[in-house]
């Protein structure tokens, strides 16, 4: 049976959720982040960290002022910009939204911990549940509840930033055969908009890339790009694996509520950082105001709620 349990990471309370194979910690005054997810069969930490102090600057501050480490809830927007449409047209939303750099409230039983936060310049209510149910699957459920009259349109991204090696292996459903960049550090795949065959990409100097191999640790290269399908029935997983040993972090959320899948690629282009994140979206592209205009944002209709899940799996050898 799984327990949640009180305890202190770098001075920050945290709550560590536990079965006899997976171990995750979230620490709710910080954007309620996961700080750890890990295998306890193995002993292996999943999620990267920085060598940064545990923290961040607060609301409406930038991401690399943080700690940049784990894994953040991205809502309403990824991007900083302008609200798009009415009645909130041109309200400002921060650099990857509102809920990362603040404190969420939460409350634990021994069988889950529920963490919620309202927006700051919109009427919304975000709240999610972490429980277990097998021992290999934490199951986050997330909802989000309208509070106005007027319809509210969101981008929302998971942003588990994952430790790697050269030679992991990145896994989607097979319908994924071309990505759209939103960016790329030197330009690699293109600018923003570009599009790519997945997984054998063409860099702009005409090399061959594999994107879904682990790239070595350039000091380079960094890239965010959307897959430009969106997920069919039963297509809404992504994982990573390591041939090395066998192991494996699957995510599995529904394709319905959850139509897009992004992939951040950092192999050191970006502050010199070494990670991957693979990121289940609502929306496409990053900036609200793009997505709204493409009519890839999902919206919660007034007074309304919506509502899906994201679990993570870790398969053993």
């Amino acid at each position: 049976m799984n327990q949640w349990r009180k305890t202190e990471v770098d001075g920050w309370d945290a709550w560590i959720g536990e079965t006899e194979l997976l171990a995750v910690t979230v620490v709710p005054e910080l954007g309620s982040k996961v700080v750890s997810l890990q295998s306890r069969k193995t002993g292996r930490e999943w999620l990267w960290r920085s060598d940064k102090p545990l923290g961040n600057e607060g609301y409406g501050s930038s991401f690399v002022a943080g700690d940049e480490s784990g894994w953040d809830e991205m809502f309403p927007a990824i991007h900083a910009g302008a609200y798009p449409h009415h009645p909130w047209q041109n309200q400002a939303i921060p650099d990857h939204g509102e809920v990362w750099s603040r404190a969420w409230e939460h409350q634990a039983t021994s069988s889950a911990l529920t963490c919620r936060i309202g927006g700051v310049q919109f009427p919304y209510v975000l709240e999610k549940m972490y429980t277990f149910p097998a021992a290999d699957t934490l199951h986050i459920e997330y909802t989000v509840t309208n509070l106005s009259g007027a319809p509210f349109a969101f981008l929302w991204a998971a942003h588990p930033l994952l430790q790697v090696r050269e030679g992991m292996k990145l896994h989607v459903p097979p319908e994924l055969t071309e990505i759209e960049v939103s960016y790329s550090e030197e330009g690699r795949l293109g600018a923003f908009g570009s599009k790519q065959p997945w997984p054998l990409a063409r860099s702009t100097s005409g090399e061959s890339i594999d994107l879904s191999t682990v790239e070595p640790n350039a000091g380079r290269f960094a890239e965010k790009y959307y897959f430009t399908s969106m997920l069919g029935p039963g297509s809404g997983y992504a994982g990573i694996s390591d041939p090395a040993t066998g192991e494996a972090l699957m995510f599995r959320f529904p394709a319905d509520k959850v139509p897009y899948l992004a992939v951040w690629a950092n192999y050191g282009g970006f502050g010199g950082n070494y990670h991957v994140a693979l990121e289940p979206a609502t929306g496409r592209m990053d900036e609200l105001a793009h997505a709204f205009r493409q009519g890839e944002a999902a919206v919660v209709p007034a007074r309304g709620v919506y509502r899906w899940y994201l679990e993570a799996k870790a398969v053993f050898s």
